[in-house]
């Protein structure tokens, strides 16, 4: 297996066409005839980088984190996903994410703040809130948020570990960051009724994640296979 992915094409277009027809907006005959010609390599390439783009998902710790955390959550998604997961450097949390509270931190300003092209799930061990219209809350506390689709997500460990064993805390965690990062990878929230699923909506409670199960229920699995390419 090559360690760098490579996608090559060669456009060979037989047929000369003059540059003053194609930058000539009234001729839109040539432009759509090259528009024809071209899509066909176009979407060649895009699937081909799609296909050799690398199975990563990085995380990052906000603020201190213990290893042991970032190591359980490392090994997980690389069990259950399949992908890489590969460790940043720890950083700091700064004012900007804050809630209006200044007690917490806002996850969608996280999320706003990090987000890139590269799958990342962000660690904290900050409480995390967000606007909740329904609850008629301004700072309402949650586990996790994440883009649907998307490729940053965040999980804060804060609210999984109140009254839990360590052994309770670590498959809260598991499962809150399997089920954010799933959002990303373009799952919705679990309609299926299987009680077990790991993307059900937790609706901010915490029995309902301790109800699931490490376990896509075959809805969702089929969802991920067709929409993501990932076929557990």
């Amino acid at each position: 297996m090559l360690d760098k992915p490579y996608c090559s094409a060669t456009l060979i277009i037989n047929r000369r066409i003059k540059f003053s027809q194609l930058v000539n907006p009234q001729n839109s005959f040539y432009l759509l005839k090259m528009k024809r010609l071209l899509l066909p390599f176009y979407l060649a390439i895009t699937c081909c980088l799609s296909c050799h783009r690398p199975k990563v998902v990085y995380i990052q710790p906000l603020g201190h984190v213990e290893e042991s955390t970032v190591n359980l959550v490392k090994a997980a998604v690389e069990k259950f996903y399949h992908y890489k997961c590969i460790v940043k450097p720890e950083l700091s949390s700064t004012n900007d994410i804050l809630a209006d509270s200044k007690t917490r931190y806002e996850a969608n300003r996280i999320l706003s703040k990090f987000n890139s092209n590269e799958n990342t799930l962000i660690l904290t061990e900050q409480d995390i809130a967000v606007v909740n219209p329904e609850r008629h809350s301004k700072e309402w506390g949650i586990f996790g948020l994440g883009y649907q689709p998307g490729t940053t997500c965040v999980v804060s460990v804060f609210r999984l570990k109140q009254n839990a064993s360590i052994a309770l805390f670590h498959d809260r965690l598991i499962k809150v960051c399997l089920h954010e990062i799933g959002h990303n990878f373009g799952l919705p929230h679990c309609t299926s009724g299987d009680t077990r699923c790991l993307m059900r909506d937790a609706k901010g409670s915490i029995k309902e994640v301790d109800q699931a199960q490490v376990f896509l229920c075959p809805q969702c699995r089929k969802q991920l296979c067709s929409g993501s390419g990932i076929c557990l």
